[in-house]
C-alpha cells in the first residue's frame, strides 16, 4: 500500500511530520484527521505509487506501475495541441485586490466545507479567470504537493499575497483554524475595498470636471480667442483693451507659442514629484500634508487608522504574535506618519510598556482611539477594542465622504462657471465697446 507523508497540526496548535499508509490521498487525509490532527500539507512518497481510488481494488495483475519519480503522461486526443510555454511577465494581468478578495472568500468556504485544502487548491486553480493568479495557484499546489505548508507556498509570490496575508495563515495553521482565519482576512479585505471604492467614488466627480475644465479652457484659448483677436484688431484699431481682455488674451499668446514647453513642465513636475514621492523624506513630506489638507485632512486621517485598528487587530485575534504584528501593520499602513507611530509603539512594546503613550506622543490618533487602546490593555480585550474602534471610524469614513460629495460638487460647478465665465466677460467687453462707438459714428 502506497505511503503518504503529511504535515498537520494538533489542538495545541503544535506542528506534526510523518507518514501513513493508504490507497490513496484521500483515505490518507481520513486517517490523519483520524488522529485528531488536522493535516496542513500531504503527498505521496517518492517511489510510492498510490492505488487508482476509482476502481477500489488493487491494480490487476500485468498491469506495470509508472516508473518512480515521474508523472504518467496524460493521453492525448487527435487534434490537441499541448503548448507548455508560458506568458511572458509584462502580457500577464495584474491581480487585483477584488480577485484576490474573491479567491481568499472561496478558498474559505471549501476548507470550512471540509474539502481538503490541496484540492481546493485545486478547484480554484480550474475556475479562475486571471492568468496570473492562475499560475501561482498552480505553483502553489505543486509546492503543497511537495511537502510545504501553505504559508511557505505563498511566500513564493510576494506581489500577490503581502504579509499581512502570509503571517495571519501562518497563524492559522499553528493554531489549526484555517479556516477562521481566511473568513477573516476576507471579512478584511471586504471591508478595506469597500472604503477605498468609497473614497474613489468621491473624488470621481471632481476630477471629470477638473478635466472638463482644462479642456475647454485649452480649447478657447487656442482656437476661440485667436479669432476674437483679428477681429478686434480691426475693429478698434489701437484703441485699448479692457484689463481682463488683455490678460486672456496674454494668456492665449503664451499657450500657443509654448504649448511643448507647458506640456513638458508638466510632465517633468509629475515625474520629479514621482521620485520625490518614493523618497523616505518626500513620502512623509507629503503624507504630513495629505494630514492637514483642509476637508480632505479629515478623511485621510479617519481611513488610515481605521485601516491601521482593523489590520491590526485581525493580525492579533488571529494569534500572531503582537510585536510581528506591529511590523506587519507598520508596512502595510499605507501612511508614512502613521507607519513612523506604528514604530514607536513597537520599540515601546519591544521594551515592555504599554502602547498608549507612544500613540499619544505621535499626535495622530484622537484621545478616543488612544483611551480605547488604553481600556483594550487593561483588559486583555485589546483585539476587540481594536476591532470596534476599526467599525466606528469605518461609520465615520461613510459619513466624511458623503459630505465632501455634497461639499465637492458645488464647489467644482462654481469653479468651472468662474473659468468660463471669465473668458466669456472678456470677449463681451471689447464688443460692447465696438457696439457702442458703432451706434455713436451712425448719430
Amino acid at each position: 500500500m502506497p505511503k503518504f507523508a503529511y504535515i498537520a497540526v494538533d489542538a495545541a496548535g503544535q506542528e506534526t511530520r510523518g507518514s501513513i499508509e493508504a490507497s490513496n490521498q484521500a483515505q490518507a487525509i481520513a486517517k490523519v484527521r483520524g488522529q485528531g490532527l488536522f493535516p496542513t500539507a500531504i503527498g505521496a512518497v517518492a517511489g510510492e505509487a498510490p492505488v487508482a481510488s476509482s476502481g477500489g481494488g488493487a491494480p490487476t495483475k500485468g498491469s506495470s506501475a509508472p516508473a518512480p519519480n515521474k508523472k504518467a503522461a496524460p493521453k492525448k486526443k487527435v487534434g490537441d495541441i499541448n503548448i507548455n510555454l508560458k506568458m511572458p511577465k509584462f502580457l500577464r494581468s495584474r491581480v487585483k485586490q477584488k480577485d484576490l478578495t474573491v479567491l481568499t472568500r472561496q478558498l474559505a468556504t471549501l476548507v470550512d466545507a471540509g474539502l481538503p485544502l490541496l484540492r481546493g487548491l485545486h478547484v480554484l486553480e480550474r475556475q479562475t479567470p486571471n492568468i496570473t493568479l492562475k499560475e501561482a495557484l498552480k505553483e502553489m499546489c505543486e509546492s503543497v504537493e511537495s511537502g510545504s505548508t501553505f504559508s511557505e507556498s505563498l511566500q513564493n509570490h510576494p506581489k500577490i499575497f503581502n504579509p499581512l496575508y502570509i503571517n495571519m495563515v501562518r497563524a492559522g495553521e499553528a493554531g489549526g483554524v484555517l479556516e477562521v482565519v481566511l473568513n477573516r482576512l476576507a471579512e478584511f479585505a471586504e471591508k478595506a475595498e469597500k472604503i477605498k471604492n468609497k473614497v474613489k467614488g468621491a473624488m470621481i466627480y471632481p476630477v471629470i470636471v477638473l478635466f472638463a475644465a482644462c479642456g475647454i479652457t485649452g480649447f478657447l484659448l487656442v482656437m476661440v480667442i485667436p479669432k476674437f483677436k483679428d477681429i478686434f484688431r480691426d475693429l478698434l484699431g489701437d484703441k485699448p483693451l479692457p484689463a481682463i481682455t488683455e490678460f486672456v488674451m496674454n494668456a492665449s499668446n503664451f499657450v500657443m507659442h509654448n504649448g511643448p514647453i507647458v506640456v513638458g513642465g508638466i510632465a517633468g513636475f509629475v515625474f520629479l514629484f514621482t521620485i520625490f514621492k518614493k523618497t523616505t523624506g518626500g513620502a512623509y513630506v507629503i503624507d504630513v500634508c495629505k494630514l492637514r489638507m483642509p476637508a480632505v485632512g479629515s478623511l485621510v486621517r479617519r481611513t488610515a487608522i481605521a485601516r491601521m485598528t482593523r489590520t491590526l487587530g485581525t493580525l492579533l485575534s488571529s494569534g500572531v504574535p503582537v510585536l510581528q504584528a506591529l511590523d506587519i501593520v507598520r508596512d502595510t499602513s499605507g501612511n508614512a506618519v502613521i507607519a513612523r507611530a506604528i514604530q514607536s509603539v513597537h520599540d515601546a512594546v519591544k521594551e515592555g510598556e504599554s502602547m498608549t503613550d507612544p500613540l499619544a506622543q505621535s499626535k495622530v490618533f484622537p484621545p478616543m482611539v488612544i483611551s480605547m487602546v488604553e481600556v483594550g490593555e487593561e483588559t486583555g480585550a485589546l483585539a476587540d477594542m481594536l476591532t470596534r474602534i476599526a467599525d466606528t471610524y469605518d461609520d465615520e469614513v461613510d459619513n466624511a465622504v458623503a459630505g465632501l460629495t455634497s461639499i465637492i460638487e458645488p464647489i467644482m460647478i462654481i469653479f468651472l462657471s468662474v473659468i468660463v465665465g471669465t473668458i466669456v466677460v472678456a470677449m463681451f467687453m471689447p464688443m460692447i465697446q465696438i457696439i457702442t462707438t458703432m451706434g455713436q459714428q451712425n448719430m
